[in-house]
């Protein structure tokens, strides 16, 4: 049966699964308060990486003697600021827990495995279907160390990807100068990741998604979702932030760092967090890397885009109002100056610009992918934390199979909402 969908959210888990609901035969409205693809969203301002790879949440053994560090050093690759702590502390003590041994991080690679799989692939589809196969790049994504021992360092994470399934090129001394002539001769040691891919514009590429949606059919409404309306135990509507209600049988609740009230009303009550997260872009850039590179000693990414140069990445925990610190910024733009030493140092200000963002993280790294506890007509589609970007093409898929009556392509038993009770 046809349903009529509110869509809570435009980023990039909204915008797929909008046009996913249409491929399945449904009537979709976006609820969305701000122009999809713009600056407010995570999908706007992440690195770029359609990192199939990426099957392993942040946290890791051992985290927990790094916690004091964390405070002490607001500049450091995670940062959790003083004023915040009290409030974060019971979502860090989940986090910690997630990552403590290596028998719970293949758990939890085997299940983002299945999720993130084809990615590349899959975008690539979708940037078609939308008039912008320019904006998806399937060559690899490249890792990079000072040395073998910065790998051999890592080999935990690595040993895991290999027993899901992942494989990758070693790469040095002269075979990594020739990939990447620019990049500074202090890294010697690097893995190439041939099954991934990269996105050269997030922003206009979820845009462009969601001008496609709306071609075929969607209407966006510019406003936040403030509730639902139930009546036995089903939808009748989404109340929104104009005071109206949105009549609809079915809702996907997909707008980031701020799903965890909504989910909530439903009785799911998620430990969310935003990992917030800064990029920095150099305009007018005619050197660099050759490819998109993650390095290893800054723990940030640097790629080439349609706009310019961006390095992103690290993790500050300050919650979704705390003021900007601008600094981290400063210092992804120093790590990238270093990294490739023909860029101009310092690099001329009025080509610079920076961002802010926020992840929408659980304590595990796993998104929230199912049917509400309280009203099967509402599905959780939020909290893929560091993998949104490469998850949308197939969460989208999830949404639409699931509010079609039919089972889901992979196993989303490992994303429901009742694993924090």
């Amino acid at each position: 049966m046809a349903r009529h969908v509110a869509v809570i959210g435009c980023g990039i888990e909204g915008a797929a699964s909008a046009v996913e609901l249409l491929r399945a035969g449904h009537r979709v409205t976006i609820i969305e308060p701000a122009e999809p693809g713009g600056s407010q969203a995570a999908s706007f301002g992440n690195a770029g990486w359609l990192s199939s790879h990426s099957v392993l949440p942040p946290s890791a053994p051992g985290l927990w003697k790094k916690v004091p560090g964390f405070l002490r050093d607001p500049l450091g690759p995670l940062a959790v600021r003083w004023s915040y702590f009290p409030k974060a502390l019971p979502w860090l003590l989940r986090y910690i827990a997630a990552g403590s041994t290596e028998a719970k991080l293949l758990r939890i690679a085997q299940s983002l495995r299945p999720l993130l799989k084809d990615s590349p692939i899959l975008h690539a589809a979708l940037a078609k279907e939308a008039g912008v196969p320019e904006l998806i790049e399937h060559k690899g994504l490249m890792n990079a160390w000072h040395s073998r021992a910065g790998f051999e360092a890592e080999a935990m994470g690595w040993r895991i990807r290999r027993q899901v399934g992942i494989t990758w090129t070693e790469l040095e001394g002269e075979a990594l100068r020739a990939a990447e002539p620019d990049l500074d001769p202090a890294y010697t040691f690097a893995v190439l990741t041939e099954e991934a891919g990269r996105c050269l514009s997030p922003g206009r590429y979820v845009a462009a998604l969601a001008a496609l949606a709306q071609r075929n059919g969607a209407e966006l409404r510019k406003a936040a979702a403030t509730g639902f309306r139930l009546e036995g135990g089903r939808l009748k509507g989404v109340t929104l932030s104009d005071g109206s209600m949105l009549a609809c049988d079915s809702a996907v609740i997909c707008c980031g760092a701020r799903s965890a009230p909504l989910a909530a009303q439903l009785g799911d009550p998620v430990p969310l967090e935003t990992e917030r997260g800064y990029h920095v872009m150099l305009h007018g850039v005619n050197v660099g890397p050759r490819h998109s590179i993650g390095l290893g000693p800054a723990k940030m990414v640097v790629n080439p885009m349609a706009d310019g140069l961006r390095a992103a990445g690290q993790v500050e925990i300050a919650g979704l109002e705390g003021a900007p610190n601008w600094k981290r910024a400063e210092i992804l733009r120093d790590h990238l100056l270093k990294a490739f030493p023909a860029l101009p140092n310092p690099y001329p200000a009025d080509r610079v610009t920076t961002w802010l963002g926020h992840r929408p993280s659980t304590p595990d790294g796993m998104p929230v992918l199912a049917p509400a506890s309280g009203c099967p007509d509402v599905i959780h589609a939020f909290g893929h934390g560091h993998v949104g970007l490469v998850a949308g093409p197939r969460t989208g898929r999830i949404v639409a199979h699931l509010l079609s009556g039919q089972a889901p392509e992979i196993d989303i038993a490992p994303f429901a909402p009742t694993r924090f009770r």
